[in-house]
């Protein structure tokens, strides 16, 4: 099991706006993630996989201001969030569930998202 240490930064602007910058890159990224497992789901029904995202952003601008790792891990996050929607899409067909699931969707403009 993972643990979680938080980090108080001090009131240093400069780290503060490249922290800012961070986020708000990774929260780019995300979206961008959504969009194309959105696109491949609705145009080819097809499923997106773990590995997938990486292979077609790993030359974007959003992913190379990232340090790898953190890219990856943003991009694996949204593979996560369809691979969880395509299970509840049979569990709702089997009967299991009596919702209706809906497809992951972007986030806001302008937000930020974790990098971890």
């Amino acid at each position: 099991m993972y643990s979680c240490q938080q980090v108080l930064v001090a009131q240093n602007p400069e780290l503060i706006a490249i922290l800012t910058f961070l986020c708000e890159e990774s929260h780019k990224l995300t979206n961008m993630g959504i969009y194309y497992g959105r696109q491949l789901f609705f145009k080819s029904h097809k499923t997106l996989g773990k590995f997938d995202l990486e292979k077609v952003y790993k030359r974007n601008y959003h992913y190379k201001v990232l340090h790898s790792q953190a890219a990856q891990q943003t991009l694996r996050t949204v593979a996560e969030s369809f691979r969880s929607y395509y299970g509840l899409i049979i569990a709702y067909n089997e009967g299991k569930i009596s919702d209706r699931p809906r497809i992951p969707n972007y986030r806001k403009k302008g937000g930020m998202a974790t990098v971890s």
